[in-house]
């Protein structure tokens, strides 16, 4: 079964970096954060945006992207405006890497152009209209990882309100009561 991984390459805003951990959970995805970041791990904004659920986080921390690659293989997808292909163009299926890599970079440049021009073949784009540089960090990490997720047949999530929560049927149940 494939693996979906996020890694975000020195990110800078510590509420964006929140956000994705808490979908990093719900989703089933490791998260890699490359240094320096722009926060603590230990920032209140962090855990206000992750809530409570930093206790299930899978994620590791590294020193420089070396580092990362140097203890990674797999596929990597580099997101970037630069990109001439859509995340929904990808075979996700057909790929015979188990661990698939979401590569997103720091907010305020992306990922260096140095790495974007050794791997043109694995650059996507998400579309937008030509108003905006590009989507917010968080934003973009939940629309990629939902459409892999969707591709792949959603693998290891659950499709209705988990029993540890308030159950399958209890808005059937709801005005019974």
């Amino acid at each position: 079964m494939k693996k979906l991984n996020v890694v975000l390459f020195e990110p800078e805003i510590p509420q964006n970096t929140g956000n994705i951990m808490r979908t990093c959970v719900g989703f089933d995805v490791k998260l890699h954060l490359i240094k320096p970041l722009g926060f603590s791990l230990e920032d209140k904004y962090v855990k206000r945006s992750s809530v409570d659920y930093m206790p299930f986080l899978d994620y590791v921390v590294y020193e420089n992207i070396d580092e990362f690659f140097s203890k990674n293989t797999g596929a990597f997808f580099y997101l970037t405006r630069y990109g001439h292909k859509t995340p929904g163009q990808i075979e996700f299926k057909e790929i015979n890497d188990e661990n698939l890599y979401f590569v997103f970079g720091k907010e305020s440049t992306g990922i260096p152009y140095e790495i974007l021009s050794k791997n043109l073949e694995n650059c996507y784009r998400i579309p937008t209209t030509d108003k905006v540089r590009s989507l917010n960090l968080s934003n973009c990490v939940a629309l990629v990882l939902f459409q892999a997720l969707h591709k792949l047949d959603y693998p290891n999530l659950i499709m209705h309100e988990p029993d540890t929560l308030k159950g399958e049927n209890f808005i059937d149940n709801f005005l019974k009561k």
